[in-house]
């Protein structure tokens, strides 16, 4: 059976990592798979990617790289990815997954006109229909920490979600790839150490941490869309 490959562009914070694990480890439990094997590539440290044809379905990370910035690696991970979506390879980018999958098929990605969003958020969904947001709630609670967001979505793409911050937070390409700017493999643990990371620069924007650190909350709807994409590659893996 073909693995599911996650394309790993960075590491989470170091003290999260000490306590919790990596986005690789997070992403895995979610996808909640005994029966197909899940492979990591850290494209950022220029680990080379297989054929994407090789492959079931790809999930990309966050990172606290900018896609804006156009590294050698990230670049060369937007080829791919533009390649896979042609080939109909199962596709979910998260946080810079989200914005580098954009980028890839011609879509605008750099920093948000808003500012830093951080911390446990609502999104508006509108996706009716939609295999891996449909049947979920029209606004959700989910896990978010960005600077850059995707201002242009591709001329191919289905906005499939918005909030205050972000006014392209979700989309799909096809029927087979999809991008979200939260993190569905973040709980609310993980998300208080990323405000507690991020205390001194959210001070200096003029954020609240503590007030942002206490209005975390769990919440099943992310755990539930990374459940899901992992279903359907199984299903279609199976068929």
């Amino acid at each position: 059976m073909k693995p599911i490959l996650i394309l790993k562009t960075g590491d989470t914070l170091p003290d999260v990592s000490a306590r919790r694990g990596d986005f690789d480890l997070w992403i895995r439990e979610g996808l909640a798979l005994s029966d197909v094997p899940v492979e990591t590539v850290c494209v950022f440290r220029d680990e080379p990617l297989p054929s994407p044809q090789s492959v079931a379905g790809v999930v990309v990370t966050g990172s606290a790289a900018m896609v804006s910035e156009r590294e050698a690696w990230s670049e060369r991970s937007a080829a791919w990815l533009a390649a896979a979506v042609g080939s109909g390879t199962w596709i979910l980018g998260i946080c810079y997954g989200h914005q580098l999958l954009a980028h890839a098929l011609g879509g605008r990605v750099g920093p948000n006109p808003r500012g830093r969003q951080i911390g446990t958020i609502s999104l508006q969904l509108d996706a009716p229909g939609d295999a891996l947001l449909g049947g979920l709630p029209e606004e959700i609670v989910v896990q978010a920490t960005h600077l850059e967001v995707v201002l242009e979505f591709p001329k191919a793409a289905t906005a499939l979600g918005t909030n205050t911050m972000d006014a392209n937070a979700a989309f799909r390409v096809g029927e087979r790839a999809w991008g979200v700017q939260f993190h569905p493999e973040f709980d609310a643990d993980i998300m208080r150490g990323y405000i507690r990371g991020r205390r001194e620069l959210i001070v200096q924007e003029g954020g609240d941490p503590v007030a942002l650190e206490a209005a975390c909350r769990d919440s099943p709807h992310g755990a539930a869309v990374l459940a899901r994409f992992g279903e359907l590659v199984r299903r279609a893996e199976s068929s």
